[in-house]
């Protein structure tokens, strides 16, 4: 079936790749949008744009309604759907159906078929693929659930049947931790999919997650395009991505490919599709999902075939056949994917939004991504906001690009992951090929320890020291435009990622300065002029060595990038020095992130424990339970269900008393 204009039904940098290829091909373009978006690239690089509602995805991209409606309004006659949203919602490929659209994608029945995981694995057992042991049974009940779990024996996975990334599921070693593990998974698949269905499995100890790509037309062809290896992951969500496997040889490439490929012709399959098994220690294999669209990673495969999946989308889509049969797929060195997310990972990955003041990717690798510097990151949507991909000929030279290009990326304004995956990608257990999925859960305190390999004093001696100069500059005192050859000391108190710093500045000259900071000396030389007083790049050397500093400065905050990651510095040379005494908690719960609040556990009057749940925000589709700060009773709750939240904003407020402990997740009569 033929078609002329694509509207792309997503936002983002997925918006933006579908974009490259479709105007590769000579289509013409539709973008929609809510109010948050209105200036987001994706916007501005479609050939039309068309506003579907307000920030909330269920009032903008999960809008069924609105997105048909946009596409007879720009005359759109097809829809790419991207990843996430609705893109394996089989109510919207019906929807794009009835209306006359062409769906990118796999048919709505097939889309039923495999996003059920239940219905999913049903049919691939019958298909002769092997699967995890487990119940998918229609009984939900939480006495039925709880039982089953313990037939199939601890530790057991709790599932959500639909959606994915991780959402709604949830390990479960012990049977008392069972039913409040099974509530948070359903609350957040119903917030998530709006489905609260879930399935057991056994749970695989510290298994690869190992992924078969597949592709299929209306013709009768299917072939698979290799493996990609996604076992680095946190809360059941990806972060890093690679092909080929390092626990895969062209053996049991050829087998799970010949699997692949014969689950989906089983189901009569069209499109872009991937099949997620598990690979245990032994080498055998299980089927876990299939993902009936493009996937977030598709770079590494594309990397590694030197293939357009996107372009191929758009051809079968078209009625076209398979651009080559699977003897004719070659695969060509090797490919690795991080995904850098807002998000901080010493508070256990809480995802964080806000103004991106500086953003900088480097240009050697390919980066997928819609940001721009002064871009807003809202709080409504995934925490992901680019992703680096680095190919090389062999696995040690991938890594070694996609560790420097981390080093050259600059992201200031948002806490990120970026020195998080370069720990990652440097440890020696991922770079000897070894992570399997406990991966992060085995070696976090290592992974979230200092960044590399000079010691971590040294370097936030030259960072203090940088600090220094950059606020003194940035207060309005020229580094350059002096001629004294001394100057009086100017003093300096700050926090260099909330370490106190203080000490004093010296200008020896026209672009020489001394630091002396905590005890310590620092000589520096500007040895390119320093930009604004707002912010810029420049070349210092200090204690003897040379680098380039990015830095913005935001009122007492300065951002600055150095050594492949973000500091920041708050200046508190004006602020009133603390008093004794001063920060403990004053029994004000702030909100830890901008999020919307979705369930609050207590009433004023309540007497709470310290630590005991008050209520939870979600963010970037995900929940993030917030607790009392001290044991007492609530005296104030200054937020209802539903209602959005800024960051640090005082939602609730105790008045400390001596309170007997409280269960966790529940409340204590008053």
């Amino acid at each position: 079936m033929s078609f002329t204009k694509i509207l792309i039904a997503n936002r983002g940098e997925i918006a933006l790749r579908v974009l490259r290829s479709a105007h590769a091909l000579g289509y013409q373009t539709v973008a929609v949008y809510s109010t948050a978006d209105a200036q987001a690239r994706h916007v501005l690089e479609a050939d039309q744009a068309v506003c579907i509602g307000e920030p909330l995805p269920r009032q903008s991209y999960l809008n069924i309604p609105a997105i048909i409606d946009a596409a007879r309004q720009s005359g759109a006659d097809a829809v790419h759907p991207g990843y996430g949203f609705l893109a394996e919602n089989e109510d919207f490929a019906a929807a794009c159906r009835d209306a006359g659209l062409v769906f990118i994608g796999p048919s709505p029945e097939a889309i039923k078929s495999m996003g059920d995981k239940a219905g999913a694995k049903a049919l691939m057992a019958a298909a002769g693929v092997p699967v995890i042991p487990g119940y998918q049974g229609d009984d939900q009940s939480a006495e039925r659930l709880a039982a089953e779990a313990a037939t199939i024996g601890w530790p057991v996975m709790i599932k959500a049947t639909a959606g994915g990334g991780g959402r709604g599921m949830r390990r479960v070693d012990r049977a008392e931790d069972f039913a409040a593990a099974l509530q948070s998974a359903q609350s957040e698949a119903l917030g998530a999919f709006g489905d609260a269905t879930v399935i057991l499995e056994r749970a695989l100890i510290a298994p690869r997650h190992i992924e078969i790509q597949v592709f299929a037309d209306r013709h009768g062809h299917a072939i698979h395009l290799g493996e990609r290896d996604c076992s680095v992951q946190r809360r059941h969500q990806k972060v890093i991505e690679e092909a080929p496997s390092p626990a895969v040889d062209a053996d049991l490439r050829a087998r799970m490919g010949e699997v692949a490929v014969k689950a989906v012709k089983a189901i009569g399959y069209e499109g872009a599709g991937t099949l997620e098994f598990l690979l245990d220690q032994h080498g055998a294999f299980f089927f876990m999902e299939m993902n009936t669209r493009l996937q977030v990673e598709h770079p590494v495969t594309e990397a590694i075939t030197g293939l357009d999946l996107v372009d191929w989308q758009l051809r079968v889509a078209a009625g076209e056949p398979l651009p080559l049969q699977q003897d004719q797929v070659q695969f060509h060195g090797h490919a690795i994917e991080v995904r850098l997310c807002a998000e901080d990972p010493r508070h256990n990955f809480m995802p964080q939004s806000g103004r991106m003041l500086g953003w900088q990717m480097p240009g050697d690798l390919r980066v997928e991504h819609a940001l721009r510097p002064g871009d807003e990151i809202p709080p409504f949507y995934d925490s992901m906001i680019a992703k680096l991909v680095a190919h090389g000929a062999t696995r040690a030279e991938a890594l070694r690009r996609l560790q420097r290009g981390l080093r050259q990326a600059v992201a200031l304004g948002v806490a990120t992951n970026q020195a998080f995956l370069q720990q990652c990608i440097a440890h020696t257990v991922f770079a000897g090929g070894g992570a399997t999925t406990a991966f992060i859960g085995d070696h976090q305190a290592a992974l979230l320890g200092p960044l590399g390999a000079e010691g971590d004093a040294t370097l936030r001696r030259r960072v203090a020291a940088l600090g220094a100069l950059l606020l003194h500059h940035s207060a309005g005192v020229s580094a350059q435009a002096s001629t004294l050859a001394h100057r009086l000391p100017t003093l300096q108190r700050f926090t260099l990622d909330g370490v106190a710093v203080q000490g004093a500045l010296v200008q020896a000259g026209t672009h020489s300065f001394s630091s002396r900071l905590n005890g310590e000396d620092s000589p520096m030389q500007v040895m390119q002029h320093l930009d604004s007083a707002g912010g810029g790049c420049s070349r210092v050397l200090v204690d003897g060595l040379a680098e380039t500093v990015v830095w913005q400065r935001e009122g007492a905050t300065l951002h600055l990038a150095l050594a492949g990651r973000a500091w920041v510095v708050q200046d508190l040379s004006r602020a009133v020095a603390a008093r004794g005494g001063e920060g403990a908690s004053d029994g004000k719960l702030r909100a830890s992130m901008n999020g919307r609040v979705v369930a609050v556990q207590v009433a004023v009057g309540d007497l709470v424990a310290a630590g005991q749940p008050m209520l939870t925000l979600e963010a970037m589709k995900m929940e993030h339970v917030h607790a009392a700060p001290v044991a007492g009773r609530v005296a104030a709750l200054h937020v209802s269900v539903g209602e959005q939240v800024g960051s640090h904003r005082v939602v609730a407020e105790v008045v400390a008393e001596v309170v007997a402990e409280a269960p966790l997740g529940g409340v204590q009569a008053s």
